[in-house]
């Protein structure tokens, strides 16, 4: 029997640009791009030259600690450039593209036929190890530890997120594949987190060999770490292993098919996005393929609070199936929160008349409507995290550097976009997220 999460704390923030339920085209493009940044933890090592041939599932980089950890090409083509930052750090291996794609054929598996060590050598090899991350911390998985548990949210509450039952509910058989190959992964079974808004009419509630739970509330419910913290905490000396929905559709094709298949429907959001919809792509994808794009646009790979700003010349992040464009907000307000009528502005804190209007969907921009300040202890914090940690002290325990008061604090529990709306509620406008990252940082080089 499923078991009901019902979380009262968080906020949805009403933005504009919602991505219509349609695929407008497949997002077409020369080169596609592996960008090693996208893996936290992966430190990369180059298994390829310029003018190599690659097929999709080759393996391009390998991490330097666990070199059995690969990744691979999505699609097959000619490595055209490696491009390199400050310090010559590698930033991504960029693949001209055939028109007609060929695969490495890693063979047709059974998961029902495979043991756990069968499943981890197919992962390893096919590239698909690195779609799983590890908590505490979020980072890398270790091939050698077995996971307490293996926890995948089946929705994204953040937002303008894609609708998963549209973008994914076509790939129902991929997604049964791949919940029953990480079975084989742990002893304390996959969980499965279900929207309440639509768990009867969502093709994922009748998955088998899952343990369901129906997640209602706002954002941040869709998040993974919300949803283990209220099912099994996170202590020291656990281990836990998450998967996106969309890395589980790839691990069952790659079971079904023998391919490594990361092709995906992405949803176009914000804004500023022109006629926003779903388009189809590959992971790496440039930017500019997907969506038009004019000036004075911000460009994020992901969602507004967690996704990473990429510009005009950036690619779609690998686990991304969200493109959010927002106008830039370069210009001040005369009187700015002086102001006693503002109807364009959303107040989180109710300053403003928009709690009168709550369908109201708003033309939200980047402006920030002041600089950082002294840090102001308040209650807004816990009003939008629904987990049992103390945010402030968490926050106060990582800018001090206090490892000890981290641990009490609830580190293990979380990452940065498990505070996302903390940074977007902030009245002294810090970085909360990069702040909690930080801690996280030092948890790694100290603790692991």
């Amino acid at each position: 029997m499923a078991e009901n999460i019902d979380l009262k704390r968080g906020l949805d923030i009403p933005l504009k640009g919602v991505a219509e339920r349609k695929v407008n085209a497949l997002a077409e493009s020369e080169c596609i791009a592996v960008c090693p940044g996208d893996f936290p933890g992966f430190s990369p090592r180059l298994l390829v030259a310029e003018g190599d041939r690659v097929l999709a599932g080759s393996p391009v980089l390998a991490d330097k600690k666990h070199p059995e950890i690969l990744l691979t090409a999505p699609a097959s083509g000619i490595v055209k450039s490696i491009v390199r930052g400050d310090k010559r750090k590698l930033l991504a291996v960029v693949i001209n593209a055939d028109e007609q794609r060929s695969y490495v054929d890693f063979g047709a598996q059974d998961p029902t036929a495979l043991d756990g060590d069968a499943v981890k050598d197919l992962l390893l090899r096919s590239g698909l190890f690195a779609a799983i991350l590890q908590r505490p911390y979020g980072i890398l998985t270790d091939p050698a530890l077995k996971p307490k548990s293996i926890f995948i949210s089946a929705f994204s509450s953040a937002p303008l997120a894609p609708d998963e039952d549209f973008a994914l509910g076509d790939q129902a058989e991929d997604i049964q594949t791949g919940i029953l190959a990480l079975s084989r992964l742990t002893d304390g079974g996959v969980h499965l987190g279900l929207s309440q808004k639509n768990y009867s009419k969502s093709p994922f509630h009748k998955l088998e060999g899952a343990i369901i739970q129906i997640v209602s509330g706002p954002h941040p419910a869709g998040n993974v770490g919300v949803q283990i913290s209220h099912i099994a905490p996170i202590k020291k000396g656990d281990t836990v292993w998450t998967v996106s929905l969309l890395m589980v559709a790839a691990i069952g094709r790659l079971l079904r098919t023998g391919k490594v298949m990361l092709d995906r429907k992405v949803a176009v959001t914000g804004p500023a996005a022109v006629n926003p919809a779903y388009v189809e792509a590959l992971p790496g994808t440039p930017v500019a393929a997907l969506t038009t794009i004019s000036e004075g646009i911000r460009v994020i790979s992901g969602d507004v609070l967690t996704g990473k700003a990429v510009g005009k010349e950036g690619f779609l992040g690998f686990f991304d199936n969200q493109l959010t464009l927002l106008r830039e907000g370069p210009e001040r307000e005369i009187l700015g929160w002086a102001k006693p009528f503002r109807p364009k502005i959303f107040s989180a804190s109710k300053s403003y008349f928009s709690w009168l209007t709550p369908g109201k969907k708003y033309d939200l921009d980047t402006n920030l409507h002041g600089g950082q300040r002294a840090f102001v202890l308040s209650k807004c914090f816990t009003d939008v995290t629904p987990m049992d940690i103390f945010p402030i002290y968490l926050i106060k325990a990582c800018l001090a550097g206090d490892i000890e008061k981290m641990e009490q604090y609830g580190i293990y529990e979380v990452l940065p976009e498990d505070l996302a709306l903390c940074d977007y509620v902030d009245p002294s406008k810090n970085e909360i997220q990069a702040i909690i990252q930080s801690g996280i940082d030092l948890m790694i080089r100290e603790m692991v």
